[in-house]
């Protein structure tokens, strides 16, 4: 610096330019101090014109602008000032980050492919909606406008060889289901195998290890209209060894046709003792099926006919003898049983009435007739939706296939898949292969869901509604009659374990509690310590796994149930009582 001056004066001010520089640089500091800049890229001075801008004005005016000269400011400073720049941009930038991600958060748009979490978060919070009555019967009523006629699943049942599949194949050919060249080709099939009669089972025995052996294995499904109803056939197994497959189709069935062959020898095979037709007939009532039409088949076959008209007397004889077996399963024989003498081969008294050159001792109806007529229980369309599982394949989606036990179906409605309690949408419906809106119960459903994977469903478990779900229990109490226990182990008490089948569940039991025995007479219970084959019975039945059920006085349908062991039917039930907190 400068020597001071003589006289003690102060020394003179720097030049403008000097002074001009010194107080734009303080004013950058204050600036970056107070105000940092909102969005730096890489935190800097900022330039003399915006700092100028933001700066407020003085009262005192600003010098000319000078060109740039270096300074003579600390590096130091400067460093320290950079830093501090730096860690209050870095905060501003956390805090508008964060209130970007709120303001875009509900305004983010559905779409079809959002991830599975997200779809599962959307349902969740769709379920709370409550359940609109007035909605679903607006959709009823729309319903029945369209198509007023009920849907009825009809399963045919009985012995090996009775007729089932040619009765199911005559009933496609006679609705037009099947043309008459398929027929024929059917025939040359049937001829080259020596099996000439078989040709109408093979419409509805589509497996050709099937058409070989003449055995049903998988329950066949057909469907066909007349001009009161809708129907499902139900081509169950007849064979002992596909029992399983033939309670799951009865388990889906609303009316049963129990097919006899009169045919010497067989009807006498199949209602002896271990023979499907008592196991069949039984097992019809105990999966619900109410009513129970016989077709006493195959009156034409040489060994029974008379001069090439049906005999009577043999009809007679299977009447007499199968009426006390079927009360003594539940059926009323005035309400609940018609017998209808057929051929099935032929198509003789299934839709068209037999001619009385053939047939003249009746004048009944025929098996379509019957059909149309028969009752069968309504269902309350307000009712909390159920829906078995039957089977689920991906096809675009989740696919499920089941019946409709109870209540309505719509598009778009939220719904819950127990017992894994996970919430899906119903995005499309199927019924009858056909899309709908909506659909009731009784029906044939294949629904795509979403908010839920193939792995996620399975076979057993119950699609149902989110404010009314199905119980889920452990353990339940029951009315059972037992019907004929093993050989090898002839006591029915604590600790006996079965294989449980209901609705579509298969699962391993045990009798936990015996709580009494029932008097077949009085109906009076009492204290025992077992039972044996022929006594009623109520007891408490524990599974492994919790299962999806109803009591029979809710839903008899998924109230029903049958007790299995090595194979053989030995006690039929319902469940009567569940869990409080289930």
């Amino acid at each position: 610096p400068p020597p001071p001056r003589a006289g003690g004066q102060p020394p003179p001010p720097p030049p403008p330019a000097v002074a001009a520089q010194q107080q734009q640089l303080q004013q950058q500091q204050e600036q970056q101090q107070q105000q940092p800049p909102p969005r730096p890229a890489v935190p800097a001075a900022p330039e003399p014109p915006a700092a100028q801008e933001q700066q407020p004005r003085s009262s005192t005016p600003e010098p000319p602008a000078e060109p740039e000269q270096p300074t003579s400011s600390s590096p130091i400073s400067d460093a320290a000032a950079a830093e501090d720049g730096a860690d209050a941009a870095a905060d501003e930038l956390a805090r508008e980050a964060e209130q970007l991600k709120l303001d875009e958060q509900p305004k983010t748009p559905r779409t079809p492919r959002t991830p599975r979490a997200d779809k599962a978060a959307e349902v969740a919070a769709e379920s709370h909606t409550p359940v609109d009555q007035g909605r679903i019967m607006e959709a009823y009523n729309k319903l029945m406008a369209e198509d007023p006629r009920d849907h009825l699943n009809v399963v045919f049942i009985g012995h090996v060889d009775a007729g089932k599949s040619t009765l199911g194949g005559q009933i496609l050919f006679l609705t037009g289901g099947v043309d008459k060249r398929t027929i024929e080709k059917y025939e040359r099939e049937a001829k080259d195998k020596n099996r000439e009669s078989w040709y109408m089972a093979y419409i509805m025995d589509t497996n050709e290890e099937e058409r070989v052996k003449g055995i049903t294995v998988e329950v066949g499904r057909a469907k066909f209209e007349t001009e009161a109803r809708r129907y499902t056939i139900l081509d169950a197994p007849g064979h002992k060894n596909y029992v399983p497959n033939m309670i799951m189709g009865a388990a889906q069935a609303d009316v049963a046709v129990l097919v006899i062959s009169s045919r010497k020898g067989e009807y006498e095979t199949g209602f002896e003792k271990g023979g499907q037709t008592r196991e069949h007939a039984q097992l019809a009532k105990t999966l619900g099926v109410v009513k129970l039409i016989v077709v006493v088949n195959k009156l034409d076959d040489h060994s029974v006919a008379e001069e090439g008209k049906w005999s009577q007397a043999r009809y007679d004889e299977i009447v007499k003898g199968l009426t006390p077996f079927l009360k003594q399963c539940g059926y009323n024989p005035k309400k609940d049983l018609t017998f209808i003498p057929i051929s099935a081969l032929h198509g003789h008294n299934v839709k068209e009435r037999v001619g009385s050159d053939v047939c003249p001792w009746y004048n009944g109806p025929t098996l379509f007739e019957t059909l149309d007529t028969v009752e069968v229980q309504q269902r309350e369309p307000t009712a909390p939706f159920r829906m078995p599982i039957v089977d689920k394949y991906r096809d675009m989606g989740t696919m499920v296939m089941g019946k409709s036990e109870a209540g309505l179906v719509q598009l778009g409605d939220t719904l819950q898949v127990m017992p894994n309690k996970l919430h899906v949408k119903v995005e499309a419906i199927y019924r009858d292969e056909q899309e709908s809106n909506a659909a009731p119960a009784g029906e044939n459903l294949r629904l795509r869901i979403s908010g839920a994977e193939e792995g996620d469903v399975a076979t057993g478990f119950v699609l149902c509604s989110i404010s009314d779900p199905v119980p889920l229990v452990s353990t339940f109490e029951c009315q059972l009659v037992i019907l004929e226990l093993l050989e090898h182990n002839p006591i029915f008490t604590v600790g006996y374990r079965s294989v449980l089948h209901i609705h579509t569940i298969v699962e391993e039991c045990e009798v936990t509690k015996l709580v009494h025995a029932v008097d077949m007479k009085t109906k009076e219970p009492k204290k025992v310590k077992y039972v044996k084959s022929g006594a009623m019975c109520v007891c408490r039945i524990t599974m492994e796994k919790p299962v999806c059920i109803e009591t029979f006085a809710d839903l008899p349908s998924m109230g029903r149930f049958t007790l299995r062991d090595e194979g053989r039917t030995i006690a039929i039930g319902k469940v009567t009582k569940l869990p409080k907190n289930h």
